[in-house]
């Protein structure tokens, strides 16, 4: 039975093992996007995901795919980019532009999930410096990056976008090296998809995943905007 949030309580969630088998992780529906509801959805392995037009869904899939920083994996080809040093990149400089990037259409149809309530939710948690942003720059033109929420040493990866080749994956790894550097401990990636299993996430049972939020999400992580620190 799918349970409906209590308006009135952000934080009034089902747990995780709760969630259905079919569509895999699906566990309610309602409730509204505000920072308090979001930050205790993550916290504790939940995250909202519907397209125009349907409720508000909440999903906790299992398994969950993640990325542990310090184990990121660099193609040769990906390498030789980097050694390039063609582009650069910045944290929190320019979110708003991330996300909209990340919202554009990307399929025949035209269909995003980004929409526009999304959208304000986001940046409104980045106003509050939960969620952030990495971005790939190519002289002054944005050419790729990524944006996604902090939570302790937890970094929940969202969305990502390339307008030219791996520029999404260099943003990528130069977050994993900077959240290595802060030890972080995880990042989740949600659902399985090739391209990041390729960039060395795996997939983890999701009592795994809520033991490592357990342990994580806990120690004191960044509570600013990160356009100050230098990427390496």
């Amino acid at each position: 039975m799918l349970a409906l949030l209590d308006p009135h309580d952000p934080t009034a969630f089902p747990h995780p093992d709760q969630a259905l088998r079919e569509p895999n992780g699906l566990l309610a529906v309602g409730g509204d996007l505000s920072v308090t509801r979001l930050h205790h959805a993550y916290r504790h392995g939940i995250f909202p995901w519907f397209s125009p037009g349907d409720p508000l869904l909440w999903w906790s899939p299992d398994p969950r795919l993640v990325l542990f920083p310090d184990q990121v994996h660099i193609s040769r080809s990906l390498a030789k980019r980097l050694r390039q040093q063609r582009f650069t990149l910045s944290f929190d400089v320019a979110f708003a532009r991330v996300i909209r990037s990340c919202a554009a259409p990307r399929d025949e149809d035209g269909g995003t999930w980004l929409v526009p309530e999304m959208i304000a939710a986001y940046e409104n948690l980045h106003q509050h410096h939960l969620a952030h942003s990495v971005e790939v720059w190519r002289g002054e033109q944005l050419v790729g990056g990524l944006y996604g929420v902090a939570i302790g040493r937890v970094f929940f990866g969202e969305s990502m976008f390339s307008r030219v080749s791996d520029a999404s994956k260099i943003a990528l790894v130069h977050l994993c090296q900077q959240l290595a550097e802060w030890e972080f401990g995880v990042i989740d990636c949600q659902m399985q998809t090739a391209h990041l299993q390729r960039m060395g996430a795996v997939t983890v049972p999701r009592a795994t995943f809520l033991t490592l939020l357990d342990q994580f999400s806990p120690l004191p992580g960044r509570l600013t905007r990160w356009n100050g620190e230098s990427v390496r």
